[in-house]
Formats: structure tokens, sequence, C-alpha cells
């Protein structure tokens, strides 16, 4: 039975050497692997447009795919809102596989063999980051103990632990799953060739210099040169992003491909940074306290994507006594209660918060990695926080229509085409934030028709509620590099998914 033998024993070899007590956990840890991007995997295969797939059949049994050479794939029934590990294996007409990678391999469609190898190092650094899991049921007491909890990745993402380039020694140094501690250090760039954004701290000036905050992965591999200690501090989800204890958050460039995207710091976002910062924060007044906009403290590059660093509030400055911000991605794998009662408030607050700052001209990025969750003491949802406004859109149309100010920006940020703008919400809150925190199509279903009454009633609400919900459709994006930008995928609406669960 093959299991990409290549990925999974390299990690075991160099686990051996670097931290061989957790090398039973590894291998006891692999097949919940392979069965969890198998099934992100499936997914896709499923519900994506994908040109080399040419008919999808459903009956009880689950889907039958048939592809463009005539060969047929079959596998369970896929939910596409649902988390988990519930595909163990499917069939490529008469053979079974249970390893995603050697299941790409064999499609043998364009660009399958760079997909596969991603596939196998994504399978095993899962195996890895299960296998380190530290299992307590007490609450977090730092912001940063919460993204250690993430220990999946991207609910979705075949590509969910895809780390290429990072060794196994990299991996427990600098993921945050890990809970290492890792010590950020500085390299000095004469301030005449740096562009700065918003106020730049004199802890990272040094004469006629600017202290520029490196990650040591990045100053070892990208840069290649040594940098000067500075802070040590915690690595979030964002893996390039940390926070120091007692500080802010630091972004990062880092330039390593992570699920789908090289992660640097544009010249563009870090020119925008101050203006950006500023026109969210007063936007968000406009939510009547529902939500907080973490502020962006300086940015600063050496003209260049692969040297930068942005300095941003933590989101634990937005927490009254007895409150508690919960990064969204993390409450799947917490203890939190989560009836359909706390699911239908949570959905009730988000949509509300979104689909106002929609109407008004903003599209956030708002999945669970950059929204956040203010919890009472109860657990009950109260308002929201959102980080990193990098990737978010604006329509200057639509903030005309409401006598506000557009910013003085250009370039991707901003559009006033309705279609690109509530996929950017839709596809990151709905498909993404919300079913995650769901689980499955028909409790997604459940808590929107429940919110549904308390939402704001606008155009853009009435698409969400008619129309199929628009969600990145991550595996052609990974299997058409030809092709730049965000491709999507329309995925069948949670009202549908929640009828037919119901038998109606």
């Amino acid at each position: 039975m093959y299991h990409s033998p290549t990925a999974e024993a390299e990690i075991a070899e160099e686990l051996a050497t670097v931290r061989p007590a957790l090398l039973g956990r590894y291998a006891a840890a692999l097949p919940g692997a392979r069965a969890g991007v198998l099934t992100r995997l499936w997914r896709a295969l499923v519900h994506e447009p994908l040109p080399w797939i040419t008919d999808r059949a459903r009956d009880t049994e689950g889907h039958t795919l048939r592809l463009a050479d005539g060969r047929t794939l079959r596998g369970p029934y896929s939910d596409p809102y649902a988390t988990g590990d519930h595909v163990r294996a499917l069939w490529l007409d008469r053979e079974r596989y249970d390893d995603p990678a050697r299941l790409m391999t064999d499609l043998a469609v364009p660009h399958a063999a760079a997909f596969a190898g991603e596939l196998a190092g994504s399978v095993a650094s899962l195996a890895l980051s299960r296998a380190d899991a530290e299992e307590s049921g007490e609450w977090p007491a730092h912001d940063w103990e919460w993204e250690q909890r993430v220990v999946d990745g991207h609910p979705y993402h075949p590509n969910c632990r895809s780390r290429p380039g990072f060794s196994v020694a990299d991996q427990l140094a600098y993921g945050p799953e890990h809970r290492p501690l890792v010590w950020l250090g500085t390299v000095a760039v004469p301030a005449s060739e740096c562009l700065v954004s918003g106020d730049w701290p004199d802890e990272l000036r040094s004469g006629g210099d600017l202290l520029l905050p490196v990650h040591p992965w990045q100053a070892a591999h990208v840069l290649k040169r040594s940098a000067e200690p500075w802070r040590g501090a915690h690595p979030l989800m964002a893996l390039r992003t940390l926070a120091i204890p007692g500080g802010p958050h630091v972004k990062t460039a880092l330039s390593a491909r992570l699920t789908s995207s090289v992660r640097d710091i544009s010249v563009y976002s870090v020119r925008a940074s101050a203006t950006l910062s500023s026109f969210a924060t007063e936007l968000a007044e406009r939510t009547d306290g529902l939500l907080h906009v973490t502020r962006a403290l300086g940015a600063a590059t050496a003209h260049s994507p692969d040297l930068a660093a942005q300095l941003r509030e933590s989101p634990e400055v937005y927490a009254g006594p007895g409150e508690r911000v919960v990064p969204v991605a993390a409450l799947a794998a917490t203890e939190l209660p989560r009836s359909a009662a706390w699911l239908a408030a949570f959905t009730r607050l988000a949509l509300t918060t979104g689909l106002r700052l929609l109407d008004l001209g903003v599209a956030l990025e708002a999945h669970g990695q950059n929204l956040l969750v203010v919890l009472a003491a109860d657990n009950s949802p109260l308002r929201l926080v959102y980080r990193d406004l990098a990737d978010i859109r604006i329509s200057p149309a639509r903030l005309a229509r409401h006598g506000i100010t557009p910013p003085a920006l250009t370039g991707r940020l901003i559009s006033d085409d309705v279609t690109v703008l509530r996929r950017k919400l839709f596809g990151s809150l709905v498909a993404g934030a919300l079913a995650a925190t769901a689980g499955s199509g028909p409790a997604l279903g459940a808590a929107l028709r429940a919110a549904l009454p308390h939402l704001p009633r606008t155009p853009d609400l009435a698409a969400l509620c008619d129309e199929p919900l628009p969600a990145k459709a991550l595996t052609l994006m990974r299997l058409s590099p030809e092709t730049p930008g965000d491709q999507w995928a329309a995925l069948p609406h949670p009202f549908v998914l929640e009828r037919d669960a119901s038998g109606q």
C-alpha cells in the first residue's frame, strides 16, 4: 500500500535525530493525517470546477466523478462545509486509494506531480503537528496560546500543513502548534533607503538606520545573513506574525509557500498601512461597538517584499474584565460550549457586522485567522475584533452613497465590482469562518436561518440567501499556476443541505 514514503520517511528520519521521543506518536498520527488531507482533496474534487472532471453524479453511496479520459472516481458523500477526517479511501476505477499524493499522481492531470508533492508534505507535516499537540483542559492565559490550539491548519485546504522548505527542526522551532519561543532579529537599513508608514518606534532606530524585525528563517534562507537578536516572540497561526509578550504583534516577511501563497510583505501593503488603518478604525465606529479593528502601529520596508515588517496592536487590548478574545479558527479546537443557540448568536453577530460594513463599502477577508470574537465570562459572543487589513476590498462607489470619503488608495484593494465584494466577504466569513465553526452544512444552514430575521435587509443579504455560496477553489488554484489571482467554486447553499438532512 503506497503511503508517500519519501515525505513521510524523510520526516521520520529527521525526527529520529532532532526529537526521537515523538517518533511513535508521529507514526500513529500518519493514518489520520492521510485521511485529513484526503478528505479536503475529495471535497475539492467534488465541488470545484476542475476542467478534467466532465460529469458528477450523487446517489445513496456517495459521489461518482467521470474524468475526461473516461476513468471513474468514486467516494463517500462530501458535505462542502464539514470538517474532520471522514474520508478514508477513494476508488479510481477498481483501485483503492487511501493516500492523497498517490491518488493525485495517478490522476496524472496537468501539474499533478507538483501538487502531489505538496500533498505528501502536507500529510507528513500534519502528522508531525498532531504528534506534538498539547492536550490541556485549561483555558489559555495568553493570546498566542489560543493560536497554538489550531493544530490542523486550514480546515478545507488539502495543503493544510504544507510547508515546503521547512525542515522538521524548522517546523518544531517556528510552528505555533509546537509552542516555541522564536527569537526575532533585526537588520539595520539606512532610513533613507526605507519606506515608512505610520510611526516607527525609537526602539527600532539606531542613528540613521531603521532596524527591521526579521524572522530567523527568513534571515537564514532568503536574506542569507545574520540578524542582531531583538525579542523573543510567540508565533501565531499565520506563522510569520508573532506576539511579543506584553507588546505588539509583529508581522514579518517570510518568503515561503504556506498552503497556497508565498508569505512576504509587499511595498504596496506597507505604503497603504497607515491610511488603511486609520480608515478602517473610523469605519468600525459605525458598527455600534460590534467591531474593533487592531490598529497598525507602524510599517517599514527596504523597498523589498523580502525585508519588511509591520507592527500592530494585540487583539487582547479589546477585552474587558472577565472577557477573552478568541480567534474564530480556534473555536473548533477548544472545549467551549457551542450549542445551536450559541452558534446562531455568533452567526448573527458576525453577519450583522459583515453585512453592515459591506453595505457601507468594505468587504472584510473575515476567515478564521483574521476574525476574532470577544467572549463574555459565560462564553456568550459579545463583539468582534478584526486584524490584518492587507486583503480587504474597498468600494468607493458604496462609500460615496453613504457620504463617506474614500481613503486615498489605489490598486488591488479598490473595487466596485459587486461580485468581487461579495465573494470576498461570503467566501471568507460564511464558507470559511462560520462553516468551520458549525462543522457541517446542515448546522451552518440552521444557524443562518436562525440569524436571518435579525440581519440588515440589504441586496447583499438577498444574494447570500438566494445564490450558491462562493468559496475559493483552492485546489484548482494549485493545479493552474498559469492563472494568476483567486479562482472560485459555487458551493451548494447551506439551506439546501439543511433541507436534505431533515428529509424535506
